[in-house]
């Protein structure tokens, strides 16, 4: 009964997509041919953005095979091009892009607990930071509960991928494939889900890898995905391209193509295959049993497809649900009756909605819901009950739905005291570096949380019950764009948010910070108390008294350290309880998401020398340098070269330019003259670092070097100064080998690995067991200007409060003539 429960709870989500819209005839027909195809695929990588959207797209839609991705990480972190967030922020964003994507390519989308700790350049490493066996233990509990037929590796064993996640990403499916079928592995697994056995295990090949391929190579078979779907109105590359252009935050949007596109897949593991990957497999109902009866009503309901009334469908698969209902295999059973009864709404066209005029709420709440019904069909209807766990409600109805009448019906109930907020469940325990934490085997694998609110519907449709479940969303209209929803959240009673992640403190001057308390319920007072670490004063508010729900009442504290101050974590307090923030994300291409990260701040107590300078910073593809240069009370503004004279750019001591700005901007070609005329001038350029694909410019420095893919990914690599008696590793602060203590993630990438004579390189670093990298700080005099590049990771380090990180910048902002 348990291994039944979980794999409802598991396809509930997956079908999600099909009963929260309403559908067209032709998609109505695409899905009830799906329900003829008994089969599933599953694609394995290692982060959102390395699946192949062509190769999901043609087996989700032309095969119609229940298609999964497991991305093995979230892609914390990544790089962002669309904004500033990075790290947790960052996997909450491309969580949601894999889920974009997936509504759109039909796929459905797994993860481990595997986090994205940065790049890594062998898979040994990446296990070793991972824990090898945790993650194996996740790739082969999805295998279980997902049943695929073929496993399909994006990247090959062999180390061409790249990147130590990708090459462990298929080591792992390789040892995946075999164990989850060993029923004496992962054993307490087995109270949920029993041991599977896929077919083959094969790794998407192609030119990319390998020029020369062909079909006829041993052990490989060619795909033609570029086919047409008549009833979609689209071929499945131009869907993929849309699906691809999710990764918005990788810059990965993408042009539709048309026509013959050849998918190279190669044998790895299991049933060979020498012709199509699937042979050998039957995807029919044969599969589970002697089921011609349920194939060949599902075969007349397509040939009697009413596309100017689909209701008239629903008679037969009332039938075919009949049917579905008494088959002894409990994996299928399960599927296709949901597929069934999602059809049976669609087909019926009946609207349901759960909406409140209110985005959040809290425990102990009243919260007020409209739940809107309609039958928009002449058939017999009647609301039987409606029903929510988390909220406690239940209500039987036994209400006649007659036709296109809509029905609101209005609630008002008290929110339950024990009801969880809204966290994403990956985040809701501390974890380590290479791995989140995660306390439920049920919740592994999952994509993202069930909705807060789940309401189960019960209809009587003709003379059968059944039931659909509706998230419950805040609803609301735009002015400009109309319509709008996004799911409902439960927040904390309180939040505090800081005004500020890090602060540096370089004297014994206090400096204040701002606590925006905000009550997310009525009627919300207590203490407030903030927990820091030895040798700091606190004064500031000790009460705070908010009587309505999103009231805020800014605090503000002076904070001096004082003799043997300690850098650490200051903490909030709220009632004697360590309080969360509230962070809204919000991008047009993903669902609006809320989280709440610990309410704290980095104190870093640095002997940090500074010299007065105006700086004119140029963004990027958003990084969070600008402001952590504000923190350090430099005169610093942003500029952008197309509003500013070449006159006007003399009045500025710096310019830096943000992480990758001549890759995004697209006036950088035309300002190159104008930013090195500065340098001449006696001007100090900083540029961060930029990748060598898609430049907007190729030459934006006075001499030439040349952008490497080079980076040293170990954060904890040991540095050699190659000038110590250089300016920048002297004045104002001098650069000793304990500043590049405590760096996170990496040190940097995207390292030049060919310069001329006029640049000087200042650090050498290596991951190890490689040669060193000289290009990670290159200085150069160019007239009577200094122009610096470097790849060194700022924009990751200032954020995480590293110190010496701070040290090294702010003497790269003083270099001068002076």
């Amino acid at each position: 009964m348990i291994k039944s429960l979980n794999l409802l709870l598991f396809f509930n989500l997956l079908f999600l997509n099909l009963s929260s819209q309403q559908l067209n005839s032709a998609e109505i027909l695409h899905e009830i041919k799906k329900l003829d195809v008994l089969g599933n695929i599953l694609y394995l990588a290692a982060h959102p953005d390395d699946e192949n959207t062509r190769f999901i797209s043609y087996c989700a839609n032309e095969k119609l095979l229940n298609t999964g991705y497991l991305s093995l990480t979230r892609g914390d972190g990544g790089q962002n091009l669309i904004g500033t967030e990075i790290r947790e922020e960052l996997g909450i964003i491309r969580t949601q892009e894999l889920l974009s994507a997936r509504r759109i390519d039909g796929g459905e989308q797994f993860f481990t607990r595997a986090n994205d700790f940065g790049y890594s350049k062998t898979p040994q490493e990446t296990f070793k930071i991972w824990g090898k066996d945790k993650i194996l233990s996740d790739a082969v509990w999805v295998i279980r509960k997902f049943r695929p037929d073929v496993i399909v590796c994006r990247f090959p064993i062999n180390g061409k991928g790249g990147h130590g996640h990708h090459t462990a990403s298929a080591i792992l499916a390789m040892e995946a494939f075999d164990l989850a079928a060993d029923s004496t592995i992962f054993k307490e697994q087995l109270k949920f889900v029993d041991p599977w056995k896929a077919k083959r295990l094969v790794v998407n090949t192609g030119r990319w890898w390998n020029k020369n391929i062909s079909d006829q190579d041993h052990g490989v078979v060619s795909m033609d995905i570029g086919g047409y779907n008549k009833l979609l109105g689209t071929s499945y590359n131009e869907l993929a391209a849309l699906s691809r252009s999710m990764h918005k935050t990788q810059g990965f949007g993408s042009t539709g193509i048309r026509g013959e596109y050849l998918e190279y897949l190669e044998y790895l593991k299991g049933d060979s295959a020498n012709n199509d990957l699937f042979e050998g497999l039957d995807f029919s109902w044969n599969r589970i049993s002697n089921n011609n009866e349920i194939s060949r009503l599902i075969k007349n309901i397509v040939r009697t497809f009413n596309f100017n009334n689909p209701s008239q469908t629903v008679s037969d698969l009332l039938k075919l649900r009949a049917l579905i209902n008494q088959i002894e295999n409990n994996f299928w059973r399960k599927i296709k009756l949901k597929e069934v009864e999602d059809l049976i709404f669609q087909c019926a066209g009946i609207y349901i909605e759960v909406s409140t005029l209110s985005s959040k709420n809290s425990a102990s709440d009243s919260l007020s819901f409209n739940i809107e019904i309609n039958n928009r069909s002449s058939l017999k209807v009647q609301l039987n009950s409606i029903n929510c766990n988390e909220l406690n409600f239940y209500k039987n109805y036994n209400k006649v739905l007659n036709e296109n009448q809509t029905n609101n019906l209005k609630n008002k109930i008290l929110i339950p005291e024990k009801i969880k907020i809204s966290q994403p469940y990956w985040l809701l325990n501390p974890g380590l570096k290479g791995s989140h934490n995660i306390e439920s085997q049920e919740l592994i694998g999952s994509s993202e949380n069930k909705p807060s609110a789940e309401f189960s519907i019960k209809l009587k449709i003709g003379n059968e019950y059944l039931e659909i479940q509706k998230p419950l969303i805040f609803k609301w209209n735009d002015p400009v764009k109309g319509e709008q929803t996004k799911s409902w959240v439960v927040a904390p009673k309180v939040t505090a948010n800081i005004d500020q992640k890090v602060m540096i403190f370089s004297d014994k001057n206090p400096q204040k910070i701002s606590v925006s308390v905000m009550a997310h319920s009525n009627n919300q007072k207590g203490k407030i108390k903030i927990i820091h670490p030895y040798g700091w004063s606190v004064v500031g508010p000790e009460d705070f008294t908010l009587n309505n729900a999103d009231d805020q009442e800014v605090l503000e504290y002076n904070i001096t350290p004082l003799d043997n101050t300690i850098s650490g974590t200051l903490k909030v307090q709220i009632n004697n309880e360590y309080a969360h923030a509230i962070n809204t994300i919000n991008y047009d291409h993903i669902s609006s998401q809320s989280w709440f990260p610990k309410a704290e701040v980095q104190l870093v107590n640095l002997n940090l020398k500074t010299v007065p300078k105006k700086i004119g910073y140029l963004m990027g593809a958003g990084d969070l340098v600008f402001e952590h240069l504000k923190i350090l009370n430099y005169n610093i503004e942003q500029i952008k070269l197309n509003e500013i004279s070449a006159d006007d750019l003399i009045k500025y001591d710096v310019i830096i330019s943000g992480v990758r700005f001549f890759n995004v901007e697209e006036e950088s070609s035309a300002a190159v003259s104008k930013l090195l005329n500065y340098v001449y001038q006696g001007g100090n350029l900083v540029v961060q670092y930029n990748t060598s694909y898609r430049l907007k410019t190729k030459e934006f420095f006075p001499y030439p070097l040349k952008i490497s893919r080079d980076r040293v990914t170990e954060e904890d690599a040991e540095v050699n100064f190659l000038n110590k008696t250089h300016k920048v590793m002297n004045f104002p602060n001098k650069i000793k080998k304990i500043d590049f203590n405590n760096w996170v993630q990496e040190r940097g990438l995207y390292f030049p690995n060919k310069w001329s004579k006029e640049y000087e390189p200042i650090l050498s670093w290596s991951d190890t067991g490689e040669e060193p990298k000289n290009g990670s700080l290159l200085i150069a005099k160019y007239g009577k200007g200094f122009y610096t590049y470097t790849g060194i990771s700022f924009f990751r380090q200032l954020p995480a409060g590293v110190s010496g990180a701070y040290k090294l910048l702010v003497n790269i902002i003083s270099l001068s003539n002076d």
